[in-house]
């Protein structure tokens, strides 16, 4: 999974109001700092993304792998890294002001400013899906030591030969991937807002940037808990069968067998590591992003 598909990105606008939008990040700089910013927190965190993905895998975290080969896909979650997290921030640095100007000719939700960020995540979520989707297949694959994924190559190959089609089952669990971005964000987005207008009233001055990560590491946190059985299915859909070889039909299918097979508590398999990846990811990911964006600024702007 990709780490940035679920941390809120960092308020990159001035307002006066709740709509209204001063400053904006260009477009460019948006796509470098959040390619860049992308690639260090997946690279970073990459050993806790592949003990979630093991303990959520329908054979068990020990048949899985375990502890072994921990690095397993990293070449993968590196090379869709970049060009996801840049995706994202494209589309909604470049769709935050449009959707607030609408909200304020048209009077939609004009006092919630949360309302304009999910609407332009949402766009960007689906946008980045393109191509964190089928990197998520093929990292999923090499963690859990799928057959025929011993190599990038050979995995590329398996995946694509598994369904009819151009991309075979490279896209696989690219519905179930948005479902679970928008819960996630729905819970996320309310703590992250509330969070931040609490601590400032008991400082009496705006948070810091620093201070604006831990409200969203925590609001994440609340939100990766929550969401982990969405994740789980995700996960077994994107790897394709079950323990046994049976190949899943659908989310649906995924979510009936495993309740009837491994009871309810496996819908919440991987949730320690998930929580931990997500919270230090937002830190790391929003140093990172803020750091690379004022290197740009400054630098060409």
């Amino acid at each position: 999974e990709d780490t940035t598909a679920e941390i809120i990105p960092p308020p990159n606008t001035t307002t006066n109001n709740a709509t209204a939008t001063t400053t904006a990040t260009p477009f460019l700089v948006s796509l470098l700092a959040g390619g860049v910013a992308g690639t260090t927190v997946d690279v970073a965190l990459f050993p806790i993304d592949t003990v979630k993905t093991r303990l959520q895998s329908p054979q068990g975290f020990w048949n899985a792998g375990g502890f072994r080969g921990i690095y397993r896909g990293l070449g993968a979650a590196a090379a869709g890294s970049a060009p996801g997290a840049a995706l994202f921030f494209s589309v909604y640095e470049t769709l935050k002001p449009q959707v607030a100007s609408l909200q304020s000719q048209h009077e939609w939700l004009p006092d919630n400013p949360a309302f304009c960020h999910m609407s332009a995540a949402s766009a960007g979520e689906a946008m980045a899906c393109l191509v964190r989707v089928p990197t998520e297949v093929i990292k999923s694959k090499m963690q859990t030591n799928a057959v025929g994924a011993s190599t990038l190559s050979q995995t590329v190959a398996t995946v694509r030969a598994e369904s009819s089609g151009v991309f075979g089952g490279l896209y696989r669990g690219y519905g179930i991937t948005l479902l679970r971005e928008i819960p996630f964000a729905l819970i996320q987005f309310p703590i992250y807002e509330r969070a931040k207008v609490e601590w400032s009233r008991y400082q009496s001055y705006p948070v810091s940037p620093i201070q604006a990560a831990a409200c969203g590491s925590f609001g994440g946190a609340i939100a990766a808990a929550a969401t982990t059985p969405l994740d789980v299915v995700k996960t077994r859909l994107m790897l394709g069968s079950d323990k046994n070889g049976v190949p899943y039909r659908n989310g649906v299918d995924v979510l009936k067998r495993t309740m009837a097979e491994e009871g309810s508590g496996a819908l919440f398999r991987g949730i320690q590591p998930r929580v931990m990846w997500i919270s230090i990811g937002g830190f790391v990911f929003f140093g990172a992003y803020e750091s690379y964006k004022n290197v740009l600024m400054n630098g060409f702007y």
